[in-house]
């Protein structure tokens, strides 16, 4: 239970469809995204996090890295895609279609 002037988040990243974390924190305020993942420990658990290269959101809008937390926020970290989701669909229904 977080105290006084401390916010309780959350931050999630998925390194791959097999291994997701997930991460609960206690962080004094003021906190930013980028705060938290570093407080996460998830950069020595994924090496190949590169927080100055990841795209970061918030409850799935997308956030800077100095964007301010407020309680009970999560935190995503997005990895990139590995097919482009528009043609994915386009397989996918002609798939389908067949």
């Amino acid at each position: 239970m977080p105290e006084a002037g401390q916010i309780s988040v959350q931050v999630c990243y998925a390194a791959s469809p097999e291994s997701i974390h997930l991460i609960s924190l206690v962080l004094p305020t003021p906190a930013t995204v980028q705060d938290a993942i570093e407080q996460s420990g998830l950069m020595s658990i994924c090496p190949e996090l590169q927080i100055s290269t990841v795209k970061t959101g918030v409850f799935g809008k997308l956030k800077e890295l100095s964007w301010e937390l407020h309680a009970g926020d999560r935190v995503e970290i997005y990895r990139k895609l590995l097919a482009d989701p528009m043609e994915a669909r386009r397989r996918r229904a002609r798939k389908q279609a067949k």
